[in-house]
């Protein structure tokens, strides 16, 4: 397939608008605010219970319902992304009910089965059942009962206004079944996008208590004139608005709110670049082949006899993880790893293509400082340094992965990597650096 395109005159328009992520933060934050002032709240309303702060892990669970209420509103009144081509549905559609039971009951069979295979896996996987990952098994075990009765409703009403109802999960019904052809093609990409869910959404409710709690908790007036506890109370905060907006992204995927999967990454190399960063399978961990931190220590340690450059430099790590959070933000109801949903252009995507693995990396070499080693050995300040490297080639690996993918799927997204070559300041500049270097010569054989 030629994916080659000529540079557009401006940068394409965004498929997602910024307003959806700033609602979704202020519905965050309100949320937050009631939490730390439970007992006030409580208090005027007459409410039974405890008067303390709601820091439990159910109440980081509720922040959802505050932060994705807003987005779904703001999508669909003022965006109105369900009337978008792109949804693949049209409401204007007087379908033959008859006709369609029989597709619908097949889609139905496909998702069940699927929701089972992740179960099992679930069962199997003993990472599953220890640690942080309890409480995901337990809410996915309450929820798994209403999402099966409640697709039923939902897939014979919106497959009544599909254009093309046959889609992926029908597909991999159909082969269950083994009544009607089907692609085999569309049944791997059902199971792919299914694969991806299943293993980030659990893993993604895994992490939302602990950084929700440290935020409800934190004591503000203790903070404020700490540069390093500052610094990591607000650190910590944009993390909670990280996790959080990211988890809406990986449960809102309905086609009427134009936030479907398109399609996950058919390639064998992103999936491995992209897992080998989350646990089970992360290898950055203590005592992994990519662990980078032995014998470091943080930047407080060797910054800690320098007030002034304390409070740069945390300020510097503020920023770059607001960078990061900004770059979840504005997916609105998007965000995913390893799939496509539609094209991002705005926010900090003006600047470069990659923003979270750019800013996220800076994070970790700056916090780090992986060149600098509390015992003095060189071997272990090289080795630190070359892992960490490594570590960086990991995420471009991850961003080149995900670039072929999304080349390979959508004309805007290739208009949108030209336009950003030519004119984005961190994607132009590598490319100037690139035409110094100048082209590789041909390698020479011996006959040549």
């Amino acid at each position: 397939m030629d994916t080659t395109v000529s540079a557009p005159s401006r940068r394409p328009v965004s498929d997602v608008s910024s307003g959806v992520g700033l609602v979704g933060l202020a519905g965050l934050l309100v949320w937050i605010v009631i939490c730390r002032n439970w007992a006030v709240v409580a208090d005027a309303l007459d409410l039974p219970g405890p008067r303390a702060p709601l820091s439990g892990p159910y109440a980081s669970l509720a922040t959802l319902l505050f932060t994705s209420v807003p987005m779904v509103l703001w999508s669909l009144l003022v965006d109105k992304v369900h009337r978008r081509a792109s949804t693949g549905i049209d409401w204007s559609r007087k379908p033959a009910q008859g006709a369609l039971l029989f597709v619908s009951l097949t889609k139905i069979a496909g998702l069940w089965a699927t929701w089972a295979m992740i179960g099992f896996l679930y069962c199997v996987a003993r990472w599953y059942w220890d640690g942080d990952y309890l409480f995901a098994m337990e809410v996915l075990g309450i929820c798994i009962v209403p999402i099966v009765l409640l697709s039923v409703p939902y897939v014979l009403w919106i497959d009544r206004y599909l254009v093309e109802p046959r889609d992926s999960a029908w597909h991999f019904g159909a082969m269950l079944l083994g009544r009607e052809a089907h692609d085999p093609e569309l049944v791997k990409a059902h199971l792919r996008s299914w694969a991806v869910k299943g293993f980030f959404t659990a893993f993604m409710i895994s992490i939302l208590p602990g950084g929700f709690a440290f935020v409800v908790n934190l004591d503000l007036a203790g903070i404020s004139g700490d540069p390093v506890r500052l610094a990591g109370g607000l650190i910590e905060l944009l993390f909670v608005i990280d996790v959080q907006l990211a988890m809406v992204g990986y449960l809102l995927t309905f086609r009427p709110l134009d936030a479907h999967i398109r399609s996950a990454n058919p390639h064998l190399a992103g999936w491995f670049a992209a897992l080998i960063c989350y646990p089970p399978f992360i290898l950055m961990n203590d005592g992994g082949p990519l662990a980078y931190h032995y014998a470091t220590s943080d930047w407080l340690f060797w910054l800690a006899d320098h007030p002034l450059l304390l409070w740069v430099w945390g300020g510097l790590l503020v920023f770059l993880t607001g960078v990061y959070a900004w770059a979840t933000m504005i997916f609105g109801l998007r965000f995913s790893n390893l799939t496509y949903r539609g094209v991002l252009t705005n926010g900090p995507y003006r600047f470069t293509r990659h923003p979270a693995y750019l800013s996220k990396n800076l994070f970790w070499w700056c916090g780090t400082m992986p060149f600098l080693v509390t015992n003095g050995s060189m071997v272990d300040t090289i080795r630190n340094t070359f892992v960490m490297g490594l570590v960086s080639a990991v995420y471009w690996w991850r961003a080149k992965t995900e670039e072929k993918h999304l080349l390979a799927e959508d004309a805007k997204y290739r208009e949108y990597h030209v336009w950003m070559g030519e004119n984005a300041l961190i994607p132009r500049t590598l490319a100037q650096i690139g035409q110094i270097r100048g082209p590789r010569p041909p390698v020479l054989q011996p006959a040549e």
